[in-house]
């Protein structure tokens, strides 16, 4: 009998949940860049992990709570561009496609690096 294959990890990047999101939202470790910090709230989003996207939304910006609709649920993410939000860049934007059961999310988020960690700022609008 072979071993079990290990769960992907939802925000498409190929590694499984183990080695990519789940020390993120475990809090075992930080995004090194905007875009890790980005798949990991996808993730959150598809596990309702509304402690990760408190904790990893910009203080300026963020919500008192954070809610997070339990009837839609999350199919895949696409990485559209990263503009900067590198590991030595103190701020960066991530464009994406998130898909749904009832459509599609298009956004452009703007990250921003303080005190060494990433946070989501804000969607940069069209």
């Amino acid at each position: 009998m072979s071993d079990p294959v290990p769960d992907p990890c939802p925000c498409g990047s190929g590694k499984t949940f183990a080695e990519c999101c789940g020390p993120l939202l475990s809090t075992e470790r930080l995004a090194e860049t905007a875009e890790e910090l980005m798949r990991s709230r996808y993730t959150a989003y598809v596990y309702g992990n509304r402690e990760h996207l408190w904790r990893t939304w910009h203080p300026k910006t963020r919500p008192v709570d954070v809610v997070i609709d339990p009837s839609v649920r999350w199919i895949s993410l696409q990485i559209n561009d990263v503009r900067d939000g590198g590991a030595d860049d103190g701020a960066g934007v991530v464009e994406f496609t998130a898909t749904h059961d009832s459509g599609t999310m298009h956004e452009r988020s703007r990250f921003e690096r303080r005190a060494g960690r990433w946070f989501y700022l804000d969607d940069q609008g069209d």
